[in-house]
């Protein structure tokens, strides 16, 4: 079972659990309020978080939503606490309200494209059994940022897109320089092949980089990047956007000009970042 993991006086977090694809959860702890970041994947995944949290007398005030997806929203139900997310956020919570999730719904909805394999497949494992599945609806919604006073402590938020989720956003602590992720920086899952695009990953970056980011969590990460390895990061999508626009393209040409770039081989995650870029492109 995943252990809470304390960052700070006032930062603490669930590691993910891969095998049924829970994502990190976290919580801001401010002098009057906490801000909880994403409701887990199931109820049991929710119980078990704010039950660690309880153990450290931390008890949840808002509830803010990093985007739609299943293993960031199921364990809403659980959580008795108002929930903050983006307009698009909400416009696919109330979608999702609507259907069903048992076995004959989900290998439909995958035979039809609406799902993917693997998001149906974690789904079974998380819940086995019986899925009585409940979404709350969201309580309040922004537009674009928005920031929230915790007392001593302000956490902003803002919708940065991206091609994971085109309504997903960020969470930014100043005084603690940590910047929560959710799954922004992944590739478009849902695409006939996984994929980044240009343009939304170049609006995505220009909107990261104006946070000062010591540590940053991406929600499937097993641990959190470091100033530098987020940067290189950024650098990996950056570099691999400019160089598909400018070899329209050619997997071969951009490939040959990064590892220029590097002075070394590429490893496999540069070359499958590539890869996802060029399908991209070639859509």
């Amino acid at each position: 079972m995943q252990q809470l993991v304390r960052v700070s006086e006032r930062f603490v977090y669930l590691p993910p659990y891969q095998e049924t694809d829970r994502p990190v959860l976290a919580a801001i702890s401010g002098d009057k309020y906490t801000l909880i970041i994403d409701a887990g994947n199931s109820a049991d995944h929710a119980k078990q978080w704010l039950s660690q949290l309880g153990e450290k007398n931390i008890k949840g005030d808002w509830l803010v939503l990093t985007h739609w997806h299943w293993d960031h929203v199921f364990g809403l139900s659980e959580m008795n606490m108002p929930i903050i997310c983006f307009t698009g956020t909400l416009d696919r919570v109330k979608e999702m309200q609507l259907l069903s999730w048992e076995d004959s719904a989900l290998d439909e909805r995958v035979r039809e494209g609406s799902e993917i394999p693997f998001c149906a497949d974690a789904i079974k494992k998380e819940f086995p059994e019986q899925r009585d599945i409940m979404i709350p609806t969201p309580d309040m919604t922004f537009t674009s940022k928005m920031s929230l006073n915790l007392g001593g402590v302000t956490c902003i938020i803002e919708h940065v897109g991206g091609d994971h989720s085109p309504d997903s956003s960020i969470i930014y602590i100043p005084v603690e320089k940590i910047l929560f992720l959710g799954d922004c920086l992944y590739a478009n899952m849902y695409a006939k092949n996984w994929c980044y695009t240009v343009e939304k990953v170049t609006n995505m970056i220009a909107k990261l980089e104006q946070y000062d980011t010591e540590i940053a969590f991406l929600s499937h990460a097993e641990q959190p990047m470091t100033r530098e390895e987020y940067r290189a990061y950024l650098d990996l999508l950056s570099n691999s956007a400019e160089l598909t626009e400018r070899f329209k393209g050619d997997t071969g040409l951009v490939a040959e000009e990064m590892s220029a770039m590097l002075q070394r081989p590429l490893n496999e995650l540069e070359t499958e970042t590539i890869q996802f870029f060029i399908n991209g492109y070639m859509q």
